[in-house]
């Protein structure tokens, strides 16, 4: 089923399909909830699958200037409470796993489990919010040019060639996206804080996803972060860099369905 639910007067995109208990899928900068087309389709058997397009992303519109990762939480937020689900199993790529990381701070009482896919829980160092003003330009000046170059330095070097046409297509995807939607992200990721208490305090179970080829996260960083939780898991990937929904997907899609059938 397709909806779309009316946040502050936009409109936010989702697909709801299966039965079960409930799993939300949430995806990263550039990306929509077509990314998870491929593991919609096995976990959908088992669960009922929530896949939302965040403000200024896929179907989506912009709700704001800066679509801080909060703002992105309540629009989660307002597709569970219009779709009846009174909590969840959040899942989170990448900037997906910051608004999960928002959505568990502001609303506790609706998570049953966690998992961080290849994302991490400290806020934006000087040095990297230096760098989303400098991509921030770059965005104005070319946002083609930047869509093509970022999207192939997210796979593991050995990865590039192998899936070419995956990537072909990621990028094809990511340019539907305005540039406003983009600098929107941008600017919501550089103000976003760090969610360690979180961490430490959540009673939930929480799946850390990391890839050992990494260059936006280093596999170290969350290795570390996985220590915080009272319940914490973790899969590290050897020949894999920011996308192990494709560059690991049978590993990655098993260790998901196995994490969320804990979580209930």
């Amino acid at each position: 089923m397709v909806g779309n639910v009316i946040f502050n007067n936009k409109s936010i995109h989702y697909k709801r399909e299966g039965n079960g208990k409930p799993i939300v899928l949430l995806h990263g900068f550039l990306e929509s909830l077509e990314m998870w087309d491929n593991f919609t389709k096995t976990l959908s058997k088992g669960f009922t699958v929530i896949r939302i397009d965040l403000p200024g992303f896929g179907n989506s519109e912009s709700i704001s200037n800066i679509n801080t990762m909060e703002l992105m939480a309540d629009t989660v937020n307002a597709v569970m409470d219009q779709e009846q689900i009174k909590s969840a199993v959040i899942v989170g790529h990448s900037m997906g796993g910051y608004t999960a990381m928002a959505f568990a701070d502001k609303f506790p009482d609706k998570l049953k489990g966690l998992c961080l896919f290849h994302s991490h829980a400290a806020a934006d160092s000087e040095e990297a919010k230096t760098n989303r003003e400098r991509t921030i330009e770059i965005v104005e000046q070319n946002h083609v040019g930047f869509i093509s170059n970022f999207i192939s330095d997210l796979f593991a070097p050995t990865n590039i060639q192998k899936f070419k046409l995956e990537i072909d297509l990621l990028k094809t995807q990511a340019l539907k996206t305005s540039m406003e939607g983009v600098v929107s992200a941008l600017k919501g990721m550089k103000s976003r804080t760090g969610k360690f208490d979180l961490l430490e305090k959540t009673n939930v179970p929480v799946l850390f996803i990391a890839g050992k080829k990494d260059k936006r996260i280093p596999a170290d960083t969350i290795m570390q972060q996985a220590l915080l939780p009272h319940h914490s898991e973790v899969l590290l990937l050897e020949n894999v860099g920011h996308m192990g929904y494709i560059e690991a997907k049978k590993e990655t899609l098993e260790s998901l369905r196995c994490f969320v059938n804990k979580c209930y």
